[in-house]
């Protein structure tokens, strides 16, 4: 499982990095997640990396 935190603004960002933010589950600035590590998901991330942090990596 991973620790994800949206950390920058999705204004004046494209729609497509927008919805992706939306498909991983932030909705809010300082938000954070918990995903799996799953390849659809870290595709995802490789995407928006300027958006989001990963804060901790934890086996599951």
């Amino acid at each position: 499982m991973l620790q994800i935190q949206q950390y920058r603004s999705v204004i004046r960002t494209p729609r497509s990095q927008r919805r992706i933010l939306a498909s991983l589950g932030l909705k809010r600035l300082n938000q954070i997640r918990m995903v799996s590590a799953v390849p659809t998901i870290m595709g995802m991330l490789r995407k928006v990396p300027h958006l989001v942090r990963i804060l901790d990596s934890k086996e599951a």
